[in-house]
C-alpha cells in the first residue's frame, strides 16, 4: 500500500506530498498522521503540497479534517507550497480551508509554526 512519509523535526511533523493524492491515499495519510501525532505529541504539522498539481474538493476536505484533528490534539497545522492554480481551484469550489494557516514555502511555514508553538524556527537562509 502506498504511503506518504511523515518526518519528525523536533516538535513538528513534516509531510511532503510528492505524489498525486487520490482519495484512498488521503484517508491513509489522515490515519497515519493521527497516529503519529498521538505517539509523538508534536505541537505542529507542516504539510507541503508543492508537488500537487490538482487538489479536488475531497482532498481539500481531507486536509481540513487533518487540521481539525491536529487542533483537537493540540497541534497547529500549516499548509505550504500551494500552486496558484490549485489555490484558484479551491476558491472556485468554495473551499476556504478554514482553520489551516498557509505559507508560500517550507521556510515561512516553519516560522509560522515556531511563532504558534513557541519552538525555535528554522535558521535564516544565508544571503
Amino acid at each position: 500500500m502506498e504511503r506518504i512519509p511523515i518526518l519528525k523535526l523536533g516538535d513538528i511533523l513534516l509531510v511532503t506530498i510528492q505524489v498525486e493524492l487520490h482519495d484512498e491515499l488521503a484517508m491513509t495519510l489522515q490515519e497515519d498522521l493521527t497516529q503519529k501525532l498521538a505517539r509523538t505529541q508534536a505541537k505542529g504539522v507542516l504539510i507541503d503540497v508543492s508537488g500537487l498539481e490538482i487538489l479536488d474538493s475531497f482532498i481539500g476536505r481531507a486536509l481540513a479534517q487533518i487540521a481539525g484533528i491536529a487542533r483537537v490534539m493540540d497541534a497547529t497545522t500549516v499548509l505550504v507550497g500551494m500552486r496558484p492554480a490549485v489555490a484558484i481551484t479551491l476558491i472556485e469550489l468554495g473551499m476556504t480551508l478554514s482553520g489551516i494557516r498557509t505559507a508560500l514555502n517550507v521556510e515561512r511555514g516553519m516560522k509560522l509554526l515556531a511563532e504558534a508553538t513557541g519552538e525555535p524556527g528554522v535558521p535564516p537562509s544565508p544571503p
